[in-house]
Parts: C-alpha cells; sequence; structure tokens
C-alpha cells in the first residue's frame, strides 16, 4: 500500500504545459529580440521556414489527438460546393432579381435555386446517417470541409438531430470562416491542403460527394486515385446528382480511350436523394439488418 501524497504513478519531471506557466519573466530578456523564451512557447521560432516539417507533423497529430481522446473511429465524408444556398436565401435571391427587373441576375438565381435542392439533400442525408448510427457500436460522425453551402448543410443536419460533426477548415487568401453547425471541440483550422485531404480520409468509412467546383473534383479524385491503385481501402463513394455528374464529365470517354478499366467505372455510383444514399451505405455495410445478422453471431448464420 502507497502513502496517498506519493503514488507511484506520479510524474517524474514536470509537464511542458507545467513549465511554461511557471517560466519567470526576466525584463532584460522579454523582448520581440530575445531568444530567451522556450522553444515551444516561442510563436516566432515556430514560423521559421525551417520548421515546416514540424509544423506538419502538428497539424496531422492535433486532429488526430482530439478524436482519438472523443473516440471518434468511423466517418461519412461530404464534398461539395461552398456556393451552393440554402432554398430559403436562394428563394429571397430570386425574388430580389425579379423585382429589380434583371435579366442576367435572374438567370443566375433561378440556376442558384435549382441547385439549392442539394443544400436540401445534403442536409438531410446527415441528419439521416447521424440519428441512426447513434445506437450503433460504431457511430457515424459527419465530416465536412468546414465552410458554406454542402459543407454547412452537412453540419446542419447533424446538428439538426443533435448530433457532432466535424469541420476541416482551410485557411484561404479570401478568408473562410467555419459555419456555426459544426461540434466547437471538433472544429479545426488546416494550413497545408495535403494534411487536410489526410484527415478527411483517414477515418472515412464512406465519401459522398455533391455537385461543386476545383476543390470538390481535387477531392474526389484523389480518393478515386487512392482506391484506385490500392493505397486505400475500397468504400463507398457516392455522387449525388447524375445529370451533373455526366455532363461534367464523361467517365465513359475514359473507358473508350482506354484510360482508366471498365471495372473502374465500379468505384463509384450514382444517388439521387439521401434516402438513396443511406440505402447505398446500408446494403454495403448491413447497417439495417437484424441484431442476428450483424452480431456476434453472424457467422453461424
Amino acid at each position: 500500500m502507497t502513502h496517498p501524497q506519493n503514488p507511484l504513478t506520479a510524474r517524474n519531471f514536470p509537464s511542458a504545459e507545467e513549465e511554461a506557466a511557471k517560466q519567470a519573466r526576466i525584463e532584460r530578456y522579454a523582448g520581440p529580440e530575445s531568444a530567451y523564451r522556450l522553444a515551444f512557447t516561442d510563436t516566432q521560432f515556430l514560423l521559421r521556414e525551417e520548421l515546416r516539417p514540424v509544423r506538419m507533423q502538428l497539424e496531422l497529430l492535433k486532429p488526430e489527438l482530439v478524436q482519438q481522446e472523443l473516440g471518434i473511429t468511423s466517418t461519412i465524408v461530404m464534398f461539395g460546393s461552398a456556393r451552393i444556398k440554402p432554398p430559403e436565401e436562394a428563394a429571397a435571391l430570386l425574388a430580389a432579381a425579379q423585382a429589380a427587373d434583371d435579366a442576367q441576375a435572374l438567370k443566375r438565381a433561378e440556376t442558384a435555386l435549382a441547385m439549392s435542392h442539394y443544400y436540401e439533400e445534403a442536409r438531410r442525408f446527415a441528419a439521416i446517417a447521424t440519428e441512426r448510427s447513434k445506437a450503433h457500436d460504431t457511430p457515424l460522425y459527419v465530416v465536412t470541409g468546414g465552410g458554406p453551402g454542402i459543407m454547412e448543410a452537412g453540419n446542419r443536419g447533424a446538428f439538426d438531430v443533435g448530433g457532432k460533426s466535424i469541420g476541416l477548415n482551410i485557411v484561404l487568401p479570401h478568408e473562410q470562416a467555419p459555419n456555426p453547425y459544426i461540434t466547437p471541440e471538433l472544429c479545426f483550422q488546416f494550413h497545408y491542403f495535403a494534411l487536410r485531404k489526410m484527415h478527411f480520409l483517414m477515418r472515412s468509412i464512406a465519401l459522398v460527394c455533391f455537385p461543386g467546383g476545383f476543390g470538390t473534383l481535387d477531392e474526389l479524385f484523389e480518393t478515386v486515385t487512392l482506391v484506385q491503385t490500392g493505397k486505400s481501402r475500397k468504400r463507398p463513394i457516392l455522387l449525388f446528382g447524375r445529370a451533373f455528374w455526366e455532363k461534367l464529365i464523361n467517365f465513359q470517354h475514359l473507358v473508350d480511350t482506354g484510360m482508366i478499366s471498365a471495372h473502374d467505372m465500379d468505384l463509384f455510383r450514382y444517388v439521387e436523394t439521401a434516402e438513396e444514399a443511406w440505402a447505398a451505405l446500408s446494403e454495403y455495410y448491413g447497417f439495417d439488418l437484424p441484431a442476428t445478422e450483424t452480431g456476434a453471431f453472424a457467422e453461424d448464420m
């Protein structure tokens, strides 16, 4: 039996936090030109060009450790345009364009309203995935890029049903503020696109991709390439809106010209609604099967 004031598991050395907190201020060496500060508290030092590998490691570690501590192991990644507006906002733009009698503004507003249904489908899908997986042994957490548009819709859907969701924001020249529906302790900010994309995929069990621009295409094709080349395990890749994707990318042309194999077309599938997307995941993973078919005795059947 050990004395309560002398536990066997006590720290032998102070933590970095304790060392930083008790660091004495010495006026002669407190100026900005001084090198006296502890290296891990010296922002100017950490931002040196030579410290880039260290900063990249920190950007990999921080979201990883936070998610480990919160028990997050499985995620659904939702990609899509930041420019797709909520239906109510798109309707307001259309009304304003009609009142102004501006033909160009009217055309843009009509397009925005037509595209806004993807916002609603993204929001409904995130709500379905969050709600229906709450009781799973491994709950599913929605992950988005943390910004507006489809990203907001994904976080908002999880928020609607009282679930947590993750936002992986990126520092951009035109500042992207996180949307207000991300769970605060799961709202991260990245400097490096590469590390952000790695975190999108590290825990993902599926990718659900809505219409988008260059960023969405970059994220989609990186995922498809990793799966195609065997660098990443196969997982469902769902493209919302067949008409959009087939007009944007002629995948069949890639097959016809030998640029990809015919079986590469099986790497993804098209869906149109939130329910269809969830059904595809349920079919792949057996989410909605009776407990006896997915539980401990499944192999006996």
